[in-house]
């Protein structure tokens, strides 16, 4: 039985927040209420609070359903921690960048979400913490970019005209407009259909 309830509340769980991305992405994230939410799950508002303090800490779980299997294929990734003997570096931050736009490309999911995030969502009031974790796990990315530029750079592959530090920030920025841009692109003929070949051409500009 208590299996079971666990279950059910999981089940929930997963339904409010899932109610919560299509709202956000229809009404947008300061004009839906958690009554709509509620609602949208068929589920009553005292569940939603159950579940979740308010509007913030629902909208931080949906970020993160996404965001976290995304970290942990970045780190399998971009860091090599499924090829010790993986010697390319540069072709790890290449294949990082290309899976990050295959994935928005395949799952309407990590879409839907990104596409609430950077477009959706004013940050600000109760949603300003929310801000500052965004902000944290992007310095988590540079520094991992830093780590794997350093390792290309031991090896040649790039020059040792800019410091690792300042090839991961480089990067970084160019990604961050290149997603914000896939995310605009809902008809797909600006960006959407050139990403790729716009990560290859910021790889090859890197090559020594």
């Amino acid at each position: 039985m208590v299996r079971k309830t666990k279950e059910d509340a999981a089940i929930t769980r997963q339904r409010i927040i899932d109610a919560a991305r299509e709202m956000f992405l229809q009404k947008g994230v300061s004009r839906t209420s958690l009554e709509q939410i509620a609602s949208h799950a068929s589920v009553t508002r005292g569940a939603v609070y159950w579940h979740f303090q308010n509007k913030a800490e629902l909208f931080h779980a949906m970020r993160e359903e996404v965001y976290l299997p995304l970290i942990d294929r970045m780190d399998d990734t971009l860091l090599g921690h499924t090829d010790s003997a993986n010697n390319d570096p540069l072709g790890r931050i290449h294949t990082h960048l290309n899976n990050t736009i295959h994935i928005l490309d395949q799952d309407t999911t990590t879409r839907a979400t990104y596409e609430v995030m950077m477009t959706k969502c004013e940050y600000v009031d109760e949603f300003a913490d929310v801000l500052k974790s965004i902000l944290s796990n992007c310095s988590g990315l540079v520094h991992k970019l830093e780590q794997t530029y350093a390792q290309a750079q031991a090896l040649g592959q790039v020059g040792n005209q800019l410091s690792a530090a300042e090839l991961a920030m480089d990067t970084h920025l160019f990604f961050s407009g290149l997603l914000h841009m896939w995310v605009k692109d809902t008809e797909g003929v600006l960006f959407r259909q050139r990403a790729l070949q716009l990560i290859d051409t910021h790889i090859k500009l890197r090559k020594k």
